[in-house]
Formats: C-alpha cells, sequence, structure tokens
C-alpha cells in the first residue's frame, strides 16, 4: 500500500486557494504555542484563521493555563492578534472518561488515538456549528505524532459533521525545525511532555 503524501496533499489544497482567489475560514485546533508557531506562519496568507484551545488531556491545571496564555502571547506578539481564539473550558473529567480503560497503554499507542479522536471530533462538531469552511490540527507538526493516524481521524469526522478537513503533515518541508526557530525567536516555552498526566509520568 503506497503512503499518502499528506504534505503535497495540503500544496494542492493551498494552490487551489490562491489560483481561485478566495480566503476561506479555518477552525485549527491547536495544542501548544510551539507547535502553533509554523502553522500559522504557513497558513495565515490563505485563511482566515480562528484557533481552538480544546485541550482536556493537559495535566495539571496551571500547565493548561500557562500554554494558553503562551498561545495568546505569540498571536499578539507575531500575529498582532489579528488571529481569533477560542479558548473552550477546561474539562479534564473529558478525558479520564474518555481513556478509562487504557491508563496503562504505551505512549503513542490506543490512548493517544482515544485522545486525537476526543480533540479533532470536537474540532469538527465547533467548526460545523460555526460555518467554518475547514477545520485541521497543529498536533501533525510533532515528528512524535501519527500524521497518517491524525489525518484518517480527520477525515471520518468531516464526514460525520459534513466539514472539510485540511489534510497535512505540518512536519515536513523543514516544517518541525521552523518552529524550533520561531520558539527560540519568541522566547516559547517548549514543554518536555505532551500534555496528560501519563505522558508527564513517563
Amino acid at each position: 500500500m503506497q503512503k499518502i503524501n499528506y504534505a503535497n496533499i495540503l500544496k494542492q489544497e493551498l494552490n487551489y486557494i490562491k489560483n481561485e482567489n478566495i480566503r476561506p475560514t479555518l477552525l485549527l485546533h491547536v495544542c501548544c504555542a510551539p507547535c502553533s508557531s509554523y502553522v500559522l506562519e504557513y497558513l495565515e496568507d490563505y485563511f482566515d484563521i480562528t484557533v481552538y484551545f480544546f485541550n482536556p488531556n493537559i495535566y495539571p491545571e496551571d500547565e493548561y493555563v500557562f500554554r494558553k496564555n503562551e498561545l495568546q502571547r505569540l498571536i499578539d506578539e507575531k500575529f498582532n492578534g489579528k488571529i481569533k481564539v477560542i479558548d473552550a473550558d477546561y474539562n479534564p473529567d473529558l478525558f479520564f472518561d474518555s481513556v478509562k480503560g487504557l491508563e496503562n497503554e504505551p505512549e503513542g499507542k490506543k490512548r493517544c488515538e482515544v485522545c486525537f479522536k476526543l480533540r479533532l471530533e470536537s474540532t469538527a462538531k465547533t467548526a460545523k456549528e460555526g460555518n467554518f469552511d475547514y477545520f485541521t490540527t497543529t498536533l501533525s507538526i510533532s515528528p512524535l505524532k501519527n500524521a497518517t493516524l491524525l489525518n484518517t481521524i480527520g477525515e471520518e469526522f468531516s464526514k460525520k459533521y459534513k466539514t472539510k478537513y485540511l489534510f497535512s503533515d505540518f512536519k515536513k518541508n523543514e516544517g518541525y525545525k521552523r518552529s524550533i526557530e520561531l520558539s527560540r525567536e519568541f522566547n516559547l516555552y517548549r514543554q518536555d511532555y505532551c500534555g496528560c498526566v501519563f505522558s508527564k509520568k513517563k
């Protein structure tokens, strides 16, 4: 089975948007400022972007608040506050209820898949309710995240909620490298664990 090049699919979609001279709306699920930095820089010329900070997996609450504040600081300093933010309330019970029974799963396996589904479904649902043209997530910028899995989940919820999913693999074409450069430039907090209590323990 041939591996899908999601970075090329994204490039083709962006070329289409440019050639059609349109500027669609995008609801972008974000996990943190460093991962958002390059993605926002890359997509801002093509979309009217609203970021969606929905991460009930993040532990503890102080960490959640700090990551959220760093995201807002990046938007204010690099994007002059032009990008809108939807801040979902912190509700860790949503995460713990969804991964019940998977507490001992290794990182990157079933528990993470359930977490991806939780966050992407909420993004798709919110995009549908808000009449956004597209939705996607910054998660694929991480070398530790499975882009094929993320895009498969995104496609699933695109069909369910009848809202277009923007396929991506943001780590490609030196996207991850650029995110590190931007993190240094803006002195962004780069956390040393994904977010949940299980990854923190690991």
